[in-house]
């Protein structure tokens, strides 16, 4: 199989404009997230998707591979998947921009579940952590997911899902990671449907495979660092950096 990652980044984001190009140590967050996908050896081409020239010349300046939008596009996948279109490719992994500690492991869980019989009918899927401190798991900026027994998306939302309406059941909760994997004729058709009601309202763009009856599998990854949402979130992603 032919497989690239796409990073789709986008300069103007809402909650915390010009995130991307924060330091975190001696790097732009966007440069950590490009080099370490680059270092885990297991795509055939690795490359940033901007609307930014800043982005842009960010990545390309230090000798990485970039390419400007020609659309304004709503979500991160409807960017890959102009980027895609013409490309000859079998799988496409999408690293969101404010990933700065993507690793090796839980990137080829994720490509595993396309392997083999089962793999066949895997068409999108993506990471997900266990969220144990409440006050993550009440905070709207971390999207949570439930699943069903065969690991399935069942919904993501920003609400607390499941809510805890039973106090002596333990509750399991997961955080989404923004890191998808998608057969590239999924991601093609995601682009041609329409925002989805949920997807509008929740703000959260995996929604619309659900909303449009493909299953999306989940795979669960012991730690993947800190997404960069909020000037809160850089310093926590600070402190991680030192401590490795």
């Amino acid at each position: 199989m032919s497989i690239i990652a796409m990073i789709p980044a986008r300069y103007a984001a809402t909650r915390f404009p010009a995130k991307l190009m924060q330091l975190l140590g001696e790097k732009t967050v966007i440069r950590h997230t490009y080099d370490n996908a680059v270092a885990t050896n297991i795509f055939d081409e690795v490359m940033v998707v901007t609307d930014s020239d800043i982005i842009y010349e960010e990545i390309v300046s230090h000798g990485g591979k970039a390419k400007m939008s020609i659309k304004e596009h709503e979500s991160g996948s409807d960017r890959i998947a102009e980027a895609v279109a013409d490309m000859d490719v079998d799988i496409v992994v999408n690293i969101q921009g404010d990933e700065p500690f993507v690793q090796k492991e839980p990137l080829k869980k994720l490509l595993d579940v396309f392997k083999g019989d089962e793999g066949r009918n895997v068409h999108v899927a993506s990471l997900m952590q266990v969220l144990k401190d409440q006050h993550f798991i009440d905070d709207p900026n971390y999207v949570k997911v439930a699943v069903d027994k065969n690991m399935n998306a069942l919904f993501f939302s920003r609400s607390v899902i499941p809510y805890p309406r039973n106090q002596e059941i333990a509750a399991l909760y997961y955080e989404h990671i923004g890191v998808y994997a998608f057969r590239k004729q999924a991601l093609i058709n995601f682009t041609n449907w329409e925002m989805t009601p949920l997807e509008a309202t929740e703000k959260i763009e995996c929604l619309r495979y659900l909303e449009n009856g493909v299953p999306l599998k989940m795979v669960v990854t012991e730690y993947m660092g800190v997404e960069i949402d909020t000037p809160e979130d850089l310093l926590r992603a600070e402190k991680l950096l030192k401590k490795d």
